[in-house]
């Protein structure tokens, strides 16, 4: 039997951002604040002489379907770190949604790959690589940065060394309903939408998991992002004193709290998940 190691990476929600670009990828990035939740990316690799990289999603009737034969992004990760294996992710949230699992696949991917082939990298090397993939390829900005650890996440300064604080201990569920994907190269891509989103930046930090909804409300109505679907799903959340605002960069709604889910549940089927405690993990290694 083939060695084979499997690692997995929370996702991360952004509740707003704002991209700042440096002199390279490590220092380009984003500045802005988030969830990392406890779903994300199961990455299971195995030797092969041919890289093969299959996509799975299983759905909320529990059917398990092939949604992609390849990932540009963890090809050029693994063409990055000269190696060819076998490698399947798998996760239970929409792809592309704003759910962070193009950066929770290359560090779940990555993570397991150095087991697999005894690379030696150490965690700060693995998350570079990984972010410097998401930049490349336009798939995130911040993402990787937060996923690193668990918690709701402020980063106040832009790329993959820069200091973040965390503020754990968040107990509640979060929901979330999603009516598709919005194409996140081309908003990241989009110097006039990139403009728009950075006159919304918040110009407080939150402390409370209250400040974050406030502070990522205000921007979801100032940067032009919002989806007829994502506006009636708030305004019904408003009226009914939820803690709800639109997944960054995704055409659907997260909230927090216990009353949450019986709210989102009228629009549309109900992702539930927690605040994450950790970052990437390995699961198991089989000789």
């Amino acid at each position: 039997m083939s060695r084979r190691v499997a690692a997995f990476c929370p996702g991360h929600i952004s509740g707003y951002f704002k991209r700042v670009d440096g002199p390279d990828a490590a220092t380009t990035g984003s500045v802005g604040a988030g969830l990392v939740i406890s779903e994300g990316v199961l990455a299971c690799v195995t030797p092969a002489e041919r890289t093969d990289i299959t996509v799975w999603q299983t759905d909320h009737s529990r059917n398990r379907v092939r949604i992609a034969g390849d990932s540009p992004p963890i090809r050029y990760a693994m063409k990055k770190l000269s190696v060819d294996a076998s490698v399947m992710t798998e996760c239970r949230l929409p792809v592309g949604a704003g759910f962070g699992l193009s950066a929770a696949a290359l560090l779940a991917t990555i993570t397991a790959l150095n087991q697999l082939y005894d690379i030696g990298m150490d965690e700060r090397r693995i998350a570079h690589l990984a972010h410097e993939t998401e930049i490349v390829h336009r798939t995130g900005l911040g993402d990787v940065t937060s996923c690193r650890g668990g918690g709701m996440v402020v980063r106040t300064v832009a790329g993959i060394d820069a200091p973040v604080r965390r503020i754990h201990g968040l107990s509640g569920p979060v929901s979330a309903v999603s009516f598709g994907p919005i194409n996140t190269p081309s908003v990241l891509g989009s110097p006039g939408q990139m403009e728009k989103v950075a006159a919304a930046f918040p110009s407080g930090e939150p402390k409370t998991i209250e400040d974050f909804f406030s502070y990522s409300r205000a921007f979801t109505e100032k940067s032009g992002l919002i989806t007829p679907q994502v506006r009636e799903v708030l305004d019904f959340c408003d009226h009914n004193g939820i803690n709800a605002s639109m997944t960054m960069l995704g055409n659907g709604v997260f909230a927090y709290g216990d009353d949450a889910e019986p709210i989102l549940s009228r629009f549309s089927s109900v992702h539930s998940m927690a605040v994450a405690k950790n970052g990437p993990v390995l699961l198991k290694e089989e000789p």
